[in-house]
């Protein structure tokens, strides 16, 4: 009798286990002007904190580029890593995906997905929500990439060819986080000889951002907001060297001197 009801007890508690993780998320949502949120009860008490930096950083996208979204857009504030991650093994078709601990966040230009910054210190590393600056300038970087789907000819990024360099690097200047910090080091990987011979690698190794950010610094600043923004169509790289009118090499070139001159 008492094995039975042990057996009853472990039984029960399975199951509620194989509930609980079956259940799904139930999003609570909220409209504004330009996107809609969705988030669950668990961040009740954020949601307006986080309205906050939604819109300074739409604002921030908008001004960097003089016109407004091209479409609204689905804000997803997820309560951890793991809801985050079934969301990505859906998007991605990747049903065994696992995210890398800096991994927090993403946009495409139906949507930005992240995990609930708050939580960043416990769910993430490398990220802290208290760290407002730094905080502001990640999501401002995936609303960036929110705008450019919306006018790249692969919306979701996921048919493009070779310009991961690019992709990334628009976001990260235009974000404000390819700094002087960043700079210094681009500055001294130059002086060493440690820059990729091809723009395919600058989205690579612990330089990624200061590489892919200072080169389309350098594009904004030789060739102009209007034409950096008439790139963001382009989904090959082969197309947006023709349209700047320059070959590989010579922009890689430029860049450095450019860089060099700071």
């Amino acid at each position: 009798m008492k094995l039975t009801n042990r057996f009853l007890l472990i039984s029960g508690l399975s199951l509620i286990s194989f509930s609980w993780v079956a259940l799904p998320i139930e999003w609570l949502t909220e409209k504004h002007e330009q996107y809609t949120l969705h988030y669950t009860s668990v961040d009740l008490q954020n949601k307006d904190d986080y309205n906050v930096i939604l819109e300074k950083g739409i604002k921030s996208v908008e001004s960097f580029l003089k016109s407004p979204f091209k479409n609204t857009f689905a804000v997803y504030i997820h309560p951890n890593r793991a809801s985050l991650d079934t969301q990505w093994q859906k998007d991605w078709g990747m049903p065994d995906f696992k995210s890398e601990c800096w991994m927090v966040a993403s946009g495409i230009a139906t949507k930005l997905d992240m995990i609930s910054p708050k939580r960043w210190s416990t769910e993430a590393c490398e990220h802290n929500y208290n760290e407002i600056a730094k905080t502001q300038n990640l999501i401002t970087h995936e609303l960036f990439h929110v705008y450019h789907g919306q006018l790249n000819a692969s919306p979701d990024f996921s048919n493009t060819d070779k310009i991961d360099w690019f992709v990334e690097g628009f976001a990260t200047y235009a974000s404000g986080q390819c700094d002087d910090d960043r700079i210094k080091e681009i500055k001294k990987a130059i002086a060493e000889n440690k820059i990729p011979v091809s723009l395919d690698n600058f989205w690579t190794g612990k330089l990624k951002y200061g590489l892919s950010g200072s080169v389309v610094m350098y594009i904004d600043q030789k060739y102009g907001r209007e034409k950096l923004k008439a790139l963001l169509v382009f989904n090959k790289k082969s197309d947006i060297l023709n349209q700047l009118a320059v070959s590989e090499e010579d922009l890689i070139k430029n860049w450095k001197q450019y860089i060099n001159n700071l």
